[in-house]
């Protein structure tokens, strides 16, 4: 699998899987980079259904806050399963030590996808999960990519940043979406 994502990733140009092809960086408000975008929380369908299928606006999530956030292609895939979700786990006190509000994981998944994956992680109570079930907020931010090649279609790019206040204060993103050099908490914890 993932070598079939660096296949995949690597049938655009180099300039498009480096770092540096994001539309945002840092010092941009990643709010008005994506704005009117909403993402899900994860949950299951019957809370879902209770909660008439609310959406959360970014600006619940980042202002006023010190938030840890971090994309990754989707929910019970390889890396992410078993490096990515993971280091952002083992860290929950870490980041509570430096003033982080909260850890979120976001990733083009439905909520419901994205809610069994946290449970069977047993990261629900470190982590918050989000689905950006359409891509729109990863498109916002141009951190999006087609990984059709692997089979899941229109993913994310994995990535991290550190947001206070709605402002990026710093942006990892990896050159492949199989690659887990930059994006884990490991490096963000030392950019805080």
């Amino acid at each position: 699998m993932a070598s079939a994502l660096v296949r995949g990733a690597r049938r655009f140009p180099p300039a498009m899987w480096g770092r540096g092809f994001a539309k945002v960086a840092a010092g941009d408000d990643i709010m008005a980079a994506a704005p009117g975008v909403a993402l899900q929380k994860a949950r299951s369908w019957d809370e879902g259904v209770s909660s008439n299928f609310s959406t959360t606006p970014l600006k619940d999530l980042f202002q006023g806050k010190k938030v840890v956030i971090f994309g990754l292609p989707g929910a019970y895939t390889g890396v992410c399963s078993a490096q990515h979700v993971p280091s952002y786990q083992k860290n929950i006190d870490k980041f509570k030590a430096k003033g982080i509000n909260s850890v979120i994981c976001v990733a083009v998944n439905d909520p419901y996808t994205m809610n069994a994956w946290a449970e069977k992680l047993q990261a629900k109570d470190a982590i918050e999960f989000y689905g950006d079930f359409d891509g729109k907020f990863h498109k916002s931010l141009e951190l999006d990519i087609d990984l059709s090649a692997a089979l899941l279609g229109p993913r994310s790019h994995r990535w991290s940043a550190y947001v206070e206040d709605g402002k990026i204060k710093a942006l990892n993103v990896e050159k492949a979406p199989s690659e887990f050099k930059v994006s884990g908490a490991e490096v963000i914890l030392d950019q805080i």
